[in-house]
């Protein structure tokens, strides 16, 4: 809550309290003077100070519930802040880029290896932009319950070997290390399960770096699939592994953060975990690291 509205509300809610707290002694008080000329109004009496204290144990709830609602609404619009921070940031920079290969095109005459180049740069940057988009549009839908999965079965361990060999390849190293220890296949949605994966992977670029390896794991644990990543990057302080699958959460600050995206990656992640029937976790990788673990 915002400083001044915080002050009202728990003004207002200690102004409730005494005057209940008052009220209540002078029954009290009032008990005892009738208490020995007429029963029938000590026992109204009493029946008047319990309604009472029901009442104010239901305001008390009351105003409790409307506090922690106010205060998520608030955390809320500070994530939506913090979110339109970003994309204003992300959308900028791809503009830009392609805006400025686009007029060095244009104002010079290049040999056609360099024109490709440049023409190749810009339409990564669109792709950029692209891929931005449709996060932003998954995240809509998926608030809206809009998305249907469409089953079909895959080879886990396939999906995992061509995702690796593409960054690898990307990166020019062996970054990403698969530890498959059983051949898994399942039903399901395939775009959803490899989007979980991809943003995963993400997450792990942007945050652990690439100096250390990334370990892309699968496994069976009785009637479950379990996969995921682990990294020795900084991992996530305890105080925020609650809200890391949340929409528009980011754990540094907008104005001075070092790292590209929105914000939804995760959100999306867990969210597609949901609908194809698994859940996804966050644990402490020792000695230091994340590990973020699907469950199916």
């Amino acid at each position: 809550m915002k400083k001044q509205t915080a002050v009202i509300f728990y003004v207002l809610a200690a102004y409730v309290a005494l005057q209940f707290a008052w009220w209540g002694y002078h029954l009290i008080q009032l008990t005892h003077e009738l208490g020995k000329t007429d029963a029938i109004v000590t026992k109204k009496v009493i029946m008047i100070t319990g309604e009472g204290l029901v009442f104010f144990l239901i305001l008390f709830v009351g105003l409790w519930r409307i506090r922690t609602a106010i205060k998520r609404d608030q955390q809320l619009n500070e994530r939506q802040s913090n979110f339109l921070l970003s994309v204003t940031h992300e959308l900028k920079t791809p503009l830009a880029s392609t805006k400025l290969y686009l007029q060095t095109l244009m104002k010079r005459d290049f040999e056609l290896e360099k024109r490709n180049e440049l023409l190749q740069k810009a339409l990564l940057e669109n792709q950029r932009l692209e891929e931005m988009v449709e996060a932003i549009l998954t995240a809509s839908r998926l608030e809206n319950q809009t998305i249907v999965p469409h089953k079909e079965w895959i080879n886990l361990n396939e999906v995992f070997t061509e995702l690796a060999k593409q960054y690898n390849t990307r990166l020019d190293k062996e970054w990403i290390v698969l530890e498959l220890r059983d051949k898994v296949s399942i039903e399901t949605d395939a775009f959803m399960l490899k989007t979980i994966v991809i943003n995963l992977i993400e997450n792990a670029f942007k945050y652990a770096g690439t100096k250390e390896k990334l370990i892309l794991f699968l496994h069976r644990d009785k009637q479950n699939s379990k996969f995921g990543t682990k990294d020795v990057g900084p991992g996530v302080a305890p105080e925020n592994q609650e809200d890391i699958f949340h929409k528009f959460v980011r754990l540094e600050n907008e104005e001075t953060r070092s790292q590209k995206g929105t914000g939804l990656g995760l959100f999306i992640a867990a969210e597609y975990a949901k609908i194809i029937g698994g859940k996804i976790e966050y644990k402490q990788n020792n000695p230091q690291g994340a590990i973020f673990e699907i469950t199916l």
